[in-house]
Protein backbone atom coordinates (compact mmCIF):
# COMPACT_ATOMS: atom_id res chain seq x y z
CA UNK A 1 0.00 0.00 0.00
CA UNK A 2 1.22 3.33 -1.00
CA UNK A 3 0.80 6.67 0.32
CA UNK A 4 1.32 10.00 -0.63
CA UNK A 5 0.56 13.12 2.09
CA UNK A 6 1.25 16.39 3.64
CA UNK A 7 2.85 16.19 6.85
CA UNK A 8 1.63 18.11 10.00
CA UNK A 9 4.30 17.82 12.37
CA UNK A 10 4.14 17.50 16.36
CA UNK A 11 6.84 17.09 19.21
CA UNK A 12 7.29 14.99 21.63
CA UNK A 13 4.97 13.15 24.01
CA UNK A 14 2.08 13.74 22.74
CA UNK A 15 -0.77 12.49 24.66
CA UNK A 16 -4.06 11.06 23.91
CA UNK A 17 -5.56 13.97 26.19
CA UNK A 18 -4.29 16.39 23.39
CA UNK A 19 -5.00 13.85 20.54
CA UNK A 20 -8.92 14.25 21.62
CA UNK A 21 -9.27 16.29 24.81
CA UNK A 22 -11.63 14.71 27.50
CA UNK A 23 -14.20 17.19 27.49
CA UNK A 24 -15.31 15.45 24.09
CA UNK A 25 -15.33 11.67 25.19
CA UNK A 26 -19.01 11.76 25.97
CA UNK A 27 -19.86 10.65 22.54
CA UNK A 28 -18.34 7.60 19.98
CA UNK A 29 -19.29 9.20 16.92
CA UNK A 30 -16.18 9.32 14.13
CA UNK A 31 -17.25 12.65 12.69
CA UNK A 32 -17.41 14.94 16.17
CA UNK A 33 -14.44 12.96 17.32
CA UNK A 34 -12.32 14.59 13.80
CA UNK A 35 -13.92 17.80 14.39
CA UNK A 36 -11.93 18.41 17.47
CA UNK A 37 -8.47 16.05 16.58
CA UNK A 38 -5.57 17.98 17.91
CA UNK A 39 -7.54 21.37 18.92
CA UNK A 40 -5.46 22.02 22.38
CA UNK A 41 -2.14 21.83 19.97
CA UNK A 42 -3.59 23.36 16.99
CA UNK A 43 -6.89 24.93 16.98
CA UNK A 44 -7.02 24.85 12.95
CA UNK A 45 -6.15 21.39 12.32
CA UNK A 46 -9.74 19.87 12.09
CA UNK A 47 -10.43 22.39 9.44
CA UNK A 48 -7.26 22.17 7.83
CA UNK A 49 -6.17 18.28 7.76
CA UNK A 50 -7.14 16.61 4.24
CA UNK A 51 -8.04 13.04 3.91
CA UNK A 52 -4.20 11.11 3.19
CA UNK A 53 -2.46 13.93 4.95
CA UNK A 54 0.35 12.25 7.43
CA UNK A 55 1.19 12.90 11.20
CA UNK A 56 4.80 12.91 11.97
CA UNK A 57 5.99 13.15 15.42
CA UNK A 58 8.46 12.74 18.02
CA UNK A 59 9.33 10.64 20.77
CA UNK A 60 6.00 8.57 23.21
CA UNK A 61 3.32 9.56 20.76
CA UNK A 62 -0.07 8.56 21.93
CA UNK A 63 0.92 8.33 25.97
CA UNK A 64 -1.51 9.07 28.76
CA UNK A 65 -4.78 6.72 29.13
CA UNK A 66 -5.76 4.13 26.61
CA UNK A 67 -8.42 5.54 24.99
CA UNK A 68 -9.82 4.36 21.63
CA UNK A 69 -11.09 7.45 20.40
CA UNK A 70 -7.48 9.10 20.07
CA UNK A 71 -6.69 6.90 17.03
CA UNK A 72 -9.96 7.30 15.98
CA UNK A 73 -10.24 10.99 15.86
CA UNK A 74 -6.79 10.67 14.00
CA UNK A 75 -8.12 8.12 11.30
CA UNK A 76 -12.25 9.98 11.27
CA UNK A 77 -9.98 13.24 10.62
CA UNK A 78 -8.83 12.05 6.67
CA UNK A 79 -4.96 11.45 8.53
CA UNK A 80 -3.79 7.85 5.86
CA UNK A 81 -0.73 7.40 8.25
CA UNK A 82 1.44 8.70 11.73
CA UNK A 83 4.88 8.63 11.83
CA UNK A 84 6.55 8.99 15.42
CA UNK A 85 10.15 8.10 16.69
CA UNK A 86 8.45 6.21 19.08
CA UNK A 87 4.53 5.38 20.26
CA UNK A 88 2.55 4.46 23.57
CA UNK A 89 2.14 0.86 23.29
CA UNK A 90 -1.51 0.90 23.50
CA UNK A 91 -1.95 3.31 21.60
CA UNK A 92 0.11 1.18 19.10
CA UNK A 93 -2.05 -1.62 19.41
CA UNK A 94 -5.54 0.84 19.51
CA UNK A 95 -4.08 1.84 16.09
CA UNK A 96 -3.77 -1.22 14.42
CA UNK A 97 -6.83 -2.90 15.85
CA UNK A 98 -9.11 0.56 14.11
CA UNK A 99 -7.26 0.19 11.11
CA UNK A 100 -4.74 3.12 11.13
CA UNK A 101 -1.01 2.63 10.24
CA UNK A 102 1.87 4.09 12.06
CA UNK A 103 5.23 3.50 11.62
CA UNK A 104 8.10 4.15 13.69
CA UNK A 105 11.55 5.95 12.21
CA UNK A 106 13.50 8.25 14.18
CA UNK A 107 14.93 9.97 11.12
CA UNK A 108 11.91 11.38 9.23
CA UNK A 109 10.46 14.13 12.19
CA UNK A 110 14.21 15.63 11.78
CA UNK A 111 13.74 16.01 8.10
CA UNK A 112 10.29 17.54 7.19
CA UNK A 113 8.19 20.72 8.32
CA UNK A 114 4.23 20.66 8.96
CA UNK A 115 3.29 21.29 4.73
CA UNK A 116 6.35 18.96 3.37
CA UNK A 117 5.03 16.21 1.45
CA UNK A 118 6.22 12.54 1.69
CA UNK A 119 5.35 9.44 0.09
CA UNK A 120 5.48 5.57 2.04
CA UNK A 121 5.51 2.11 1.08
CA UNK A 122 3.78 0.81 3.75
CA UNK A 123 4.39 -2.91 1.97
CA UNK A 124 8.10 -2.47 1.86
CA UNK A 125 8.61 -0.34 5.04
CA UNK A 126 9.94 2.67 2.53
CA UNK A 127 9.63 6.81 3.71
CA UNK A 128 10.58 9.10 0.78
CA UNK A 129 11.56 12.07 2.14
CA UNK A 130 13.24 15.09 -0.06
CA UNK A 131 15.07 12.69 -2.18
CA UNK A 132 16.07 10.22 0.52
CA UNK A 133 14.67 6.82 1.20
CA UNK A 134 14.06 5.79 5.18
CA UNK A 135 13.02 2.61 6.81
CA UNK A 136 10.88 1.64 9.05
CA UNK A 137 9.79 -2.01 9.57
CA UNK A 138 6.62 -3.32 7.08
CA UNK A 139 4.11 -4.78 8.82
CA UNK A 140 3.71 -8.75 9.24
CA UNK A 141 1.44 -9.83 6.48
CA UNK A 142 -1.54 -10.31 9.52
CA UNK A 143 -1.12 -6.65 10.58
CA UNK A 144 -1.07 -5.80 6.81
CA UNK A 145 -4.41 -7.55 6.46
CA UNK A 146 -6.01 -5.90 9.32
CA UNK A 147 -5.43 -2.46 8.33
CA UNK A 148 -6.65 -3.16 4.59
CA UNK A 149 -9.96 -4.30 6.05
CA UNK A 150 -10.40 -0.86 8.25
CA UNK A 151 -9.46 -2.52 11.62
CA UNK A 152 -9.62 -5.88 13.67
CA UNK A 153 -13.40 -6.19 13.78
CA UNK A 154 -13.69 -6.01 9.92
CA UNK A 155 -11.31 -8.30 9.29
CA UNK A 156 -12.46 -10.50 12.01
CA UNK A 157 -16.05 -10.40 10.34
CA UNK A 158 -14.69 -11.14 6.87
CA UNK A 159 -12.33 -13.78 7.99
CA UNK A 160 -14.30 -16.00 10.77
CA UNK A 161 -17.97 -14.72 10.32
Amino acid sequence: MKLKGRVWKFGDNVDTDVIIPARYLNTTDEKELAKHCMEDLDPEFASKVKPGDIIVAGESFGIGSSREHAPIAIKASGVSLVIAKSFARIFYRNSINIGLPILENEEVYDLVETGDEIEVDLDKGEIHVKGKTLEARPFPEFIKEIIRYGGLLNYAKEKYL
